[in-house]
């Protein structure tokens, strides 16, 4: 074990060196909740060197890191020169920051195929799993409105897709098609309430996709991994700064707000085991579609602001889906903590959907009434 360690430092120490740091560091350290990527905080002993994040690029999820790299040093740039015209913006604090390799590449892949990237670690910013008060909730919802606002004048079509049919419902009902044929361990016999979840709702839950492909919804630049936790609150608890910027590319806003909603309004875990304690925060609901409306409600079409109501279910739906999906084909895309932890994901999910169902038409009447709000107050403004 002792060795293992050893060689798994020797291994950040020699990546490390290959990216255009300043100071000395004085320790690395694993850092953050996420499911995908291998994150770790570099420390530096000095005072006027910054700290940074390294993190070990998860290649079997993003299969062209090279192309994911080009979305993230397109989007910052963009969202960079849009700040530097705003009047008391700082974009050094509220814009990711990529390190450059020694060679002045986005990233590093090292011998064995591993892609590695290191970004400016924001010092004083905080990030919650839970959110905890309106405050947070109105910060978040203020945060990807205003994401999506900044980056409404970047064409969509020059982003990669950096994963295929990310929030395509029919794309993931195909692979959940595919994981039941696959019954890993006969899983699909011990599922068949979640199985039955899925397909009695797979219709009704294609409305988004379908006003898409009718031209109804208009495509945008969204962030499509819209959880809580992506948004950096300063102490104050305001928004600094949105990140995880690997799923950025075309999207419909619905699904932003939609993954919002799901990580926000319910105060327990997304992997809940006790479904009982698996609710839905009304107060913060409005805190957040009131935040969120203020930033996007300019540039949103009135179908916008109307699907935003099917955001609210659909995102979990897909969650849950996903997680299923991944529990019948054999635990192989997130890391799981246990045996059964994604079917304990995909029941936490399910349960949410069926608590939002029941509000969905108060959830709608609160979007309108705000989005109503948002429009006189900017009209009085102007």
């Amino acid at each position: 074990m002792k060795d293992t360690c050893n060689a798994a430092a020797q291994t950040l120490t020699e990546v490390l060196a290959k990216f255009a740091t300043a100071g000395t560091v004085a320790g690395i350290e694993p850092f953050g909740s996420g499911h995908i990527h291998d994150t770790y905080w570099v420390k530096t002993a000095e005072s006027t060197s910054p700290d940074y994040l390294l993190q070990r690029v998860n290649h079997h999820v993003f299969k062209d890191v090279p192309a994911l790299m080009e979305n993230i040093l397109l989007v910052t740039a963009h969202l960079r020169n849009k700040l530097a015209a705003t009047p008391e913006a700082n974009p050094a604090e509220e814009v990711l920051t990529l390190l450059p390799t020694r060679q002045n590449q986005a990233f590093y892949q090292d011998g064995d195929g591993n892609f590695w990237r290191m970004f400016l670690f924001l010092q004083n910013t905080r990030s919650y799993d839970l959110v905890e008060t309106e405050q947070q909730a109105f910060e978040g919802g203020r945060a990807f409105g205003r994401f999506q606002a900044l980056l409404v004048d970047l064409e969509p079509g020059l982003l990669h897709e950096t994963i295929p049919h990310f929030h395509n419902l029919q794309s993931r009902l195909r692979l959940f098609d595919l994981a039941l044929v696959h019954n890993h361990e006969g899983r699909a016999q011990e599922t068949a309430a979640e199985i039955a979840f899925v397909q009695e709702r797979a219709e009704t839950m294609l409305g988004i996709l379908t006003l898409g492909q009718e031209g109804k919804l208009p495509l945008r630049v969204t962030h499509n991994d819209t959880k809580f936790n992506n948004v950096l609150l300063n102490a104050q608890d305001l928004a600094q700064c949105v990140i995880d910027l690997d799923t950025v590319m075309p999207g419909y806003v619905a699904y932003d707000f939609g993954d919002a909603i799901r990580t926000t309004v319910n105060a327990a875990p997304e992997d809940e085991e006790d479904l009982a304690k698996i609710q839905v925060n009304l107060p913060l609901f409005e805190a957040f579609t009131k935040g969120y409306l203020q930033e996007a409600g300019t540039f949103l079409t009135e179908k916008e602001i109307e699907s935003l109501t099917m955001g609210v279910t659909l995102l979990p739906f897909i969650m849950g889906l996903r997680f299923l999906t991944d529990y019948l084909g054999g635990d192989t895309y997130y890391k799981i903590k246990h045996p059964g932890h994604n079917l304990q994901r995909a029941r936490a999910q399910f349960r949410l959907v069926q608590l939002l169902e029941e509000k969905q038409e108060h959830l709608g009447a609160i979007i309108q009434k705000t989005a109503q709000n948002c429009r006189l107050t900017a009209q009085g403004q102007s």
